[in-house]
């Protein structure tokens, strides 16, 4: 027989990036602060692409439902070398999603949607 018990608690223990990202965003949005790609890179480890694949998982209903809002950053007179063009940054919010019960259509029955509001 072999040990598999090793493997297990590596797996456990091992969190997933879209995890390690939605814990930092929403630390940071309890701080009122806005990230930019490259800051999130600095602060997790993962590359700028794979994060921003990552923020747009979170808006799934699947992933939460999260709503991540973004801004250009406002730069200053000086430009260094990466801040040419626009530089985004990014905030994550809780998203409460309830049904909205409308008035019978012409087909006689009742329309219902689904309604966001960030919290």
């Amino acid at each position: 027989m072999r040990k598999t018990y090793g493997r297990e608690l590596s797996r456990i223990a091992r969190r997933r990036q879209r995890d390690v990202l939605c814990d930092v965003m929403l630390s940071a949005q309890q701080c009122e602060t806005w990230l930019t790609l490259d800051e999130l890179a600095k602060l997790t480890h993962y590359p700028p692409a794979s994060i921003s694949a990552q923020l747009r998982h979170l808006r799934k209903a699947e992933f939460g439902g999260y709503e991540a809002e973004k801004q250009p950053r406002a730069t200053s007179k000086i430009l260094r070398g990466e801040d040419f063009g626009t530089v985004w940054e990014y905030q994550l919010r809780h998203a409460i999603r309830r049904k909205v019960a409308r008035a019978r259509g012409r087909s006689g029955g009742r329309k219902v949607s689904l309604q966001t509001v960030a919290r």
